[in-house]
């Protein structure tokens, strides 16, 4: 893997603005990788033995993505709306999983890491870039149930919705009454179409 700097650098890059979240996301992907045993995750032959989860939508899971490869549409980056700034790293090879958690003591301590900024965003990236990762974050060992259609690789099942017609694939539909649905018609959704 290259090094935290060059890492960190290109993924500001791709993510658009240096952030203190991106500090956070380089090192926890960087330590995640390292606790599962891919020392280069981007790389073809070690893309395929991992899966990512990011339990957040901001700054940190860009960076995640960025130093892992994990992607959506390769369905190696999965996202848990859990408002988290966590992410778990699973090797598919070996079945090692490590939840990261950015540890909320870390932000209290930014003063002590980087006294010498008086720019809170500047402080924070600069104590975050210094901080031991056993202040920065939580590491918990974990098990994570993965079903054939949460894997990487082509679709396993589709169906259709007995509501809306849509085709529904990998095993997202709902059952009611032993039909099968969309999560919009089973649950509503997030839209509402006007025409």
């Amino acid at each position: 893997m290259d090094s935290f700097e060059d890492i960190l650098a290109a993924s500001v890059k791709v993510h658009g603005h240096f952030c203190p979240g991106q500090v956070i996301g380089v090192r926890m992907a960087m330590l995640g990788c390292r606790l599962i045993g891919l020392d280069n995750p981007r790389q073809n032959d070690q893309i395929k033995k991992l899966i990512v989860y990011v339990e957040m939508d901001r700054c940190t899971a860009d960076a995640v993505a960025y130093v892992t490869g994990a992607k959506l549409g390769r369905r190696s980056l999965k996202y848990a709306d859990y408002g988290i700034m966590a992410a778990t790293f699973l090797n598919l090879e070996t079945n090692q999983a490590y939840r990261i958690i950015s540890t909320e003591e870390s932000r209290d301590l930014v003063h002590k890491y980087a006294p010498e900024f008086n720019d809170k965003t500047t402080q924070e990236i600069e104590a975050y870039k210094r901080m031991p990762e056993s202040i920065l974050f939580r590491i918990q060992k974990v098990h994570v149930s993965l079903s054939e259609f949460d894997l990487p690789g082509p679709t396993r099942k589709k169906v259709t919705c007995a509501g809306c017609g849509q085709v529904v694939r990998d095993n997202k539909e709902v059952q009611i009454d032993g039909k099968p649905y969309c999560r919009p018609c089973a649950h509503g959704a997030y839209f509402k179409v006007i025409s």
